[in-house]
């Protein structure tokens, strides 16, 4: 029964692996992703209307930084993380 019960969990496993691999490219980026980012992923605690937290960013030209608290006001702002290459 023990060796039943272990071989069906195992098989389970290899099951979500794969369909983890199959959703994040393969199996080189599920490990990445098993390793890095479900260790730091969490629910934050914004709500809709909240202030943004503050941060230091770099600025567009590469060399200077500025804080976020520095850039809000009566316009918007919008930050975008991602690559364009």
């Amino acid at each position: 029964m023990g060796l039943w019960l272990a071989g069906m969990l195992g098989v389970l496993l290899l099951a979500g692996f794969v369909a983890l691999s199959v959703m994040a490219g393969g199996p080189k980026d599920a490990l990445y992703m098993l390793r890095y980012a479900l260790p730091h992923m969490h629910r934050g605690k914004l709500r809709p209307g909240d202030n943004a937290p503050d941060a230091r960013l770099l600025a567009l030209n590469g060399k200077e930084y500025f804080h976020l608290r520095e850039r809000t006001g009566a316009r918007p702002l919008m930050v975008v993380f991602g690559s364009y290459t």
